[in-house]
Formats: C-alpha cells, sequence, structure tokens
C-alpha cells in the first residue's frame, strides 16, 4: 500500500489541480450549479432551510453536515448579531458556528430606510452640525467686525455673500427676495437728513401705515360683534408687520455711517458701537444658542456690574436677571425676582439671613449670594459688586449651563427620531413625518423651512451608482450626504444599504481581525495597567491589550467601510487594508498596492481574469465580498447576493470541494485526510483548547506525538499543559513549519497504523452510531465562551 505521506504528496504537491479535479466531478458541480443558481433568491432564513439541497450544501461546506438535522439551533446561529460578544454564534465554544453565521447577512439582510449604522452616523452627524454652526456664528461675526473697517463701499458690501447674509439676518430680511436697491438706499441715508433716500422713500410709507392703523384701532374701539373686531384686528396686526419692517430698515440706517453717494468715509463704515448693536442682532436671530452668544451675555453682563450700585440693576435688566439665573441654575417656577433679591442682600455672617437659612437645602443659594457683594439694603458702590474672581467664577458657571436646555433639547430629538425612522418605509413616509424629516435636513447642514420639498424626494430617489443622477447634478455636498445616508429606491420604496461591503461582511471581517490579532497572545502576562471607568487600577495583560487596539482598528474599519465610494480610496488607506488581508489570513506586508489594484480591477465572471488565475482563491474571495465594479467603483449587484455576497458564494463552493476532496481520500487513506483537515485548520487554531475539542486534530496530536488513547484520560488542563509542551502553537502561523509537522504526522502514522486505514467517519464523525452525533461533539457544541 502507498504510504500515507506519498498518498498527502500526490494531493498536496499541486492542491489547486487536485480541487479543480474534485469541482468538475458531476456530482459536486451539479450541487454547485444549483447552490448558485438558487442562493440568490433566497431572502429570509426559512426559505434557506426550507431547501433542503442548499442549506445541505452550506453545512457540508462548513463542516456541520452531523448537524444538518439541528433546525432550530441552527436558525438562531443564523439569526445571530456577530458584532454582539453576547450573541448566540459567538458564545459557543466552537468556531465553526460562527463562521457558518458569518458566510451569510441574515442578521442585516432586510430591506430598511436606514441600517443602525445609518442612524448612529446621521444622529452624530447631527452633533457635528450642530458643533459646527456655533463655531459658525463666532466665525461669520468676526468676519463681519472685521471686513466692516475695509469694505470700502454699500456696493462692495452687498456683493460680498457673507457680510450680505450677515446683514440681512441680523435685521430678519428675506435673503432670497430683498429689494437690493431699497437696502443699499437705506445704508446710505442719514435718518436725521430729512432729504435722505430712507425719509423720502420709506418714511411716508411709515406715515400712511400709522394713519392706517390709528383709524383701524378707532374702528376696533367703535366695533360690536366678534367678527367685525376679528377682522379689524388682523388688518391691524398687518399694519404693524410693515411698520415693524420699515422700523427695521431705519435701525440698519443708523448702524452704519456710509455717505450718501454709498461710499466709506474714512473713519469706517461703524463705530465699535454699532458693531456691537448689529452683532447683538445677529446672534438673536440664530435658531441656536452659542458660544458667541453665551461671550456676548458675559461682556454685556460684565459691562454693567462694572456700572451697577444697587441690586437692582440686576432685577429690572431681563439679560442680567437671566444671566445669573441661569450661571447658578436657579430656573424653576418657584424662583423669582424677590427670591435673587433675598439671597443677593443676604449677610453671610447672619445665620438667620435668607442664604444661610434656605443655601442649608440649595447650596446654590449660598454660591450665589458669596458671587457678589450687594450690602442687606441692596446697595453697593461703583465697581464693587463683583471682584474679577467672581466675575470669572460666575461666568465659568454660566458657560457651563447656557446651554443645557438646548442639550436636552437635542437628545430628545435623537431619541424622537431613532423611534420614529424605524416606522418610515417608503419616501412618502419620511416626507410625511415632520420630526424625521427635519431632523435630518438639519443633520446635513440643509434648512428644511426653505428647502423644496420636491428637490428633497429627488434626491433622495437618486440612484447613487449613476454619477449623473439627480444627486449629483446639485454639485451640494450636503445633498449627496443626503442620499447616501437612505436606502431609498428610485420608486420610493426602501431596499438593503449599499455599501463598499455588506454590514454582515464588515462585522464578520471585524470579527476576524480580532481573533487573529489577539492569537495566541498571554491572557496573564502583565504589560502594564490601566483605569476603569470608576478610576480604579488594574492589571494589562497582553491579550487585553491586542484586543484593544485590535477594537479600536475594527471600529475604525467598520465606519470607514461605509463610506468608502471606491477601490482607490480601499487601496489607499493602509489600515483598511490591513484589517481585511489579516483576517483573512494574509500578511499585509507581502502585498503590494499594485497586485491590490490588479486584483480590483478584476472581473470575477471571467475565468481569464488577473483575480482567476491565481493559486490562492481566497483572493476571488476577498474581491467578491466588493460592490465594486471593474473601474473600482461603487455599483449594484446583479447576481442577487443579498443573504450572501458573491465572495462568500465562491468561499461556501470552495470549503465544500475541499470537505469533498478530505473525505475522498479518507476512504482510501484515514492519515491523508487527516492530514489535510490538520493543514486546513491549522490557522484557525487559537490555543491548545481547539485541539482537545477538535477529536480529529486530537488524533492528529496524539499521534504525531506518540501519546497512548489514555491520554484523553488526564484532567483537561493537563492535556492543554501537554500540548503547549510537545506543540509550540506559535508554529502554526508559519506554512512550513505546519508542513514538518504534518511531514512527521504522516510518517507516525503509518507506524502506529501498520501501513492501513480505518475508517474516515469513525474519527472525524465520533465512531460507528448511527444517525447521530457524538457525545464529544454535543459537549463541545454546548460550551460557551
Amino acid at each position: 500500500m502507498v504510504s500515507t505521506y506519498l498518498s498527502y504528496d500526490l494531493v498536496n504537491r499541486d492542491l489547486s489541480a487536485s480541487l479543480k479535479r474534485v469541482s468538475n466531478q458531476s456530482a459536486v458541480k451539479r450541487e454547485a450549479d444549483y447552490y448558485e443558481a438558487n442562493i440568490g433568491k433566497v431572502k429570509t432564513v426559512d426559505e434557506f432551510m426550507g431547501d433542503y439541497r442548499l442549506y445541505a450544501y452550506a453545512m457540508k461546506a462548513y463542516g456541520l453536515e452531523d448537524m444538518t438535522y439541528a433546525k432550530a439551533f441552527m436558525q438562531k446561529i443564523l439569526e445571530s448579531d456577530l458584532s454582539d460578544e453576547d450573541s448566540f454564534a459567538n458564545k459557543l465554544a466552537d468556531d465553526r458556528y460562527r463562521d457558518f453565521a458569518n458566510a451569510f447577512n441574515f442578521s442585516t439582510a432586510d430591506a430598511t430606510a436606514q441600517s443602525a449604522t445609518q442612524i448612529g452616523n446621521l444622529t452624530d452627524l447631527y452633533g457635528t452640525t450642530m458643533a459646527e454652526q456655533d463655531a459658525s456664528v463666532t466665525t461669520e461675526t468676526n468676519y463681519f467686525n472685521t471686513m466692516m473697517d475695509q469694505v470700502g463701499s454699500v456696493d462692495a458690501l452687498l456683493n460680498n455673500d457673507r457680510l450680505r447674509s450677515y446683514l440681512l439676518t441680523s435685521y430678519d430680511i428675506d435673503q432670497k427676495y430683498y429689494s437690493r436697491a431699497t437696502v443699499k438706499g437705506v445704508l446710505s441715508s442719514d435718518t436725521s437728513d430729512p432729504d435722505s433716500y430712507i425719509n423720502t422713500t420709506l418714511g411716508p410709507q411709515r406715515d400712511e401705515l400709522s394713519a392706517k392703523k390709528a383709524d383701524a384701532q378707532t374702528r376696533l374701539a367703535a366695533a360690536t360683534t366678534a367678527a367685525e373686531k376679528s377682522k379689524i384686528q388682523t388688518e391691524i396686526n398687518g399694519y404693524q408687520t410693515s411698520l415693524d419692517t420699515i422700523q427695521n430698515y431705519y435701525d440698519m440706517a443708523d448702524a452704519f455711517n456710509f455717505n450718501a453717494d454709498s461710499t466709506m468715509p474714512a473713519e469706517g463704515a461703524q463705530t465699535a458701537e454699532q458693531k456691537a448693536t448689529i452683532n447683538s442682532l445677529y446672534l438673536s436671530n440664530q435658531e441656536r444658542l452659542s458660544s458667541a452668544t453665551a461671550i456676548a451675555e458675559r461682556d454685556y453682563f460684565n459691562s454693567k456690574m462694572a456700572t451697577a450700585d444697587n441690586v437692582n440693576d440686576i432685577l429690572v435688566d431681563t439679560r442680567l436677571y437671566n444671566y445669573i439665573r441661569t450661571a447658578f441654575e436657579l430656573e424653576g417656577v418657584t424662583i423669582v425676582r424677590a427670591t435673587i433679591e433675598q439671597i443677593l442682600t443676604s449677610d453671610l455672617n447672619d445665620p438667620n439671613s435668607y442664604a444661610n437659612i434656605y443655601g442649608k437645602n440649595n447650596p446654590k443659594f449660598l454660591e450665589l449670594a458669596k458671587s457678589f457683594n450687594f450690602n442687606t439694603d441692596g446697595t453697593v458702590a461703583v465697581g464693587e459688586a463683583q471682584t474679577a474672581d467672581q466675575a470669572a467664577s460666575v461666568a465659568t458657571r454660566y458657560f457651563s449651563h447656557y446651554n443645557d436646555d438646548q442639550d436636552e433639547a437635542d437628545e430628545k430629538a435623537i431619541n424622537l427620531y431613532k423611534t420614529a425612522i424605524a416606522e418610515v418605509n417608503s419616501v412618502d413616509d419620511f416626507m410625511a413625518k415632520s420630526d424625521v424629516y427635519n431632523f435630518a435636513l438639519k443633520a446635513v447642514g440643509l434648512d428644511p423651512d426653505t428647502v423644496s420639498k420636491s428637490t428633497i424626494r429627488q434626491v433622495l430617489t437618486s440612484d447613487l451608482t449613476d454619477s449623473k443622477s439627480y444627486a449629483y447634478k446639485l454639485n451640494d455636498e450636503r445633498y449627496l450626504t443626503l442620499a447616501k445616508a437612505f436606502n431609498f429606491t428610485k420608486d420610493g420604496g426602501i431596499t438593503t444599504p449599499l455599501s463598499a461591503q455588506t454590514e454582515g461582511t464588515i462585522k464578520s471581517v471585524a470579527s476576524d481581525y480580532i481573533v487573529k490579532s489577539t492569537r495566541f497572545l498571554d491572557d496573564k502576562k502583565t504589560v502594564g495597567t490601566k483605569q476603569d471607568e470608576d478610576g480604579k487600577v488594574e492589571k494589562l495583560t497582553a491579550k487585553t491589550k491586542a484586543r484593544e487596539e485590535a477594537t479600536e482598528e475594527t471600529k475604525y474599519f467598520s465606519e470607514k467601510m461605509l463610506s468608502i465610494s471606491t477601490a482607490s480610496e480601499f487601496i489607499n488607506d493602509e489600515r483598511l487594508v490591513k484589517v481585511l488581508l489579516t483576517a483573512y489570513d494574509i500578511n499585509p506586508e507581502t502585498v503590494s498596492t499594485d497586485f491590490l489594484k490588479q486584483v480590483f480591477a478584476s472581473d470575477l465572471n471571467d475565468p481569464k481574469s488577473f483575480v482567476n488565475q491565481q493559486t490562492d482563491t481566497v483572493w476571488a474571495e476577498i474581491l467578491g465580498t466588493f460592490n465594486f465594479d471593474t473601474k473600482g467603483n461603487l455599483a449594484k449587484r446583479d447576481d442577487g447576493s443579498t443573504i450572501q455576497t458573491q465572495g462568500k458564494i465562491l468561499e461556501t463552493e470552495n470549503r465544500f470541494t475541499r470537505q469533498t476532496l478530505e473525505e475522498e481520500q479518507g476512504e482510501n487513506n484515514n492519515g491523508v485526510r487527516l492530514a489535510l483537515y490538520f493543514e486546513r485548520m491549522a490557522k484557525t487554531i487559537t490555543s491548545a483548547y481547539d485541539i482537545l475539542g477538535d477529536k480529529a486534530l486530537l488524533d492528529f496530536f496524539r499521534t504525531s506525538f506518540s501519546l497512548p488513547q489514555e491520554f484523553s484520560n488526564m484532567d483537561v488542563d493537563k492535556q492543554a499543559e501537554l500540548v503547549k509542551k510537545y506543540m509550540n502553537l506559535e508554529d502554526l502561523t508559519d506554512p512550513e513549519k505546519v508542513q514538518k509537522m504534518i511531514n512527521k504526522f504522516t510518517a507516525l502514522y503509518d507506524l502506529e497504523n501498520d501501513n492501513s486505514s480505518s475508517s474516515a467517519l469513525s474519527i472525524l464523525t465520533g465512531g460507528g452510531a448511527s444517525g447521530g452525533i457524538s457525545a464529544d461533539l454535543l459537549y463541545s457544541m454546548s460550551q460557551y465562551r
């Protein structure tokens, strides 16, 4: 009989040819063709498991053939969320189940307006956009104040988009429909000059409106019916609105010093006080509070305190009063001006003073009293209401709390959005739900009140794989960001998210990367310390440190992959490439950028393409997990690969072929099957317990080191110690060393078995029990991490 070594060598010396021979066998090819033709039609786990040929094919491919009958168990595997460490598949000790769940997208393949990741990204973007708007207010104010010193003329101001926007916003004038001639005339006017533009043009209008308003008020007083009174009141309100607009123009004219010919005088277009006035108006017309508003309020407060001589200076000025209420979080309805007055006029040396008595239950009363120096009668010497330290302390408090209500409102809006978006199943739903619609537009920086809903609908139903679609034609990144945040179809329905890789694949890669990055690392060796959330110092092991670093990289991978739109972006990002290749057991340092470019330029359907000419099929499997066309652009797959990507289909077929090859070899010589099995599984072994928990790997190990059958009767931890003593597990990462292990095994196998083979199934399925599974396998299956 041919030796085990020679039989193994005949198969392994050109493994790709051996696998190709098996794949061309009629029975194998027939099942592969059926799988490839039908897996794309599957939409649910029930459909998958209901087609026995598909289900059994995949189960065999992943080494789970003996568990095909356990459908309820396998359904829980397939529905597991692999990003959750506590999910069913992740908690099982046997990695075959996790690998099987990894091969499919059942937990993430549902059509949805937004995936969980998309929702997270949009809500994060909302916070970022709000922060940018805050910063923008300060930036625009500084820009306006600087440029107004050198603007030169009214025309130069109006020709500058940023200055014009700042001006019109300050005076609440519609930027789309304003009259340039009117604004130019107003800015060139001196309100004290009866012959100026504003007095000769808007003055008569104001007088006429005032007269009409007075007449209407007289008629209102004489009206006898409710209907008549309501009609006249509406008329009066209209006159008042027009009068307010004209007054805004008069205020605008007073805020500038341009000459009558629209040029800027030598002393400048505005004084510092005029700038402060328009700055205040601009801030007050912002939808959100900003740090610029807070700074303005602080400066206003401090300037008033510098001249204050009585506590009433605070109580009668709403801005001052609200400043200290906000700073000390005294916003309750029970806090009134009289309360603040009693606190500020308390004698802190008197235990019976208001602040001392009520400060026992509300320490903020005492803190407020200590921040000012008013006498008990409310008086104070000018300039002594606060020291510099007291003013700074109050300002710090104010900056900590001025936007608390806004932050709370933002959090509420985010929570409402997350709840409401789950009920959106079409563009119509999205447009009809104002909370969802407004939130999404604000998140990308669009104003829901000024953007056409028709425009938004066309953006959301654009085909993002077509560079000529509506979303791209607008040449506005905000609209493109909005379109990418949702999964609407061109007819307004919903579909699965389109990204460089499916979320299921991304999770799979991330999970595998963490496993591979922490492989064989010592979980007891201390490499440093770290603080937990409570500040407690704890030891940091090599494995823990590596896991934390790997988790950070997978977080980057998971987030970045959802925004990648071309193969070039991926290839040029070393961090992304490293995570992907490591997950597939490929050393990133051995792969060049040029090689990757050729892989991603390949057509998987062309047998002569670069990727299909590679000996290692893993490159075709990798390429098949990406949604790129041969030009490297994001493209929708037309192969129906929703539940399983083309790459995972290829991987499943390759696994099935490999399993079949090993079975065939086992029929003649079980040692060859064990050698092939060990070679395939070596890269998945992470600890001695992986060997002890796998009957075939254990038999390979026991034979390799001439250990008796009684070895398995020892305490399992003792067995693990012997595995690590005899076999350097880190050698499993080196293909040459793995080959030496196999050579040794094949020689010893013939010695132990007297060059004869035993039934393959006796080892790989646990004996001759018919129609069942071994106790060892059931035990392995039940063990949790």
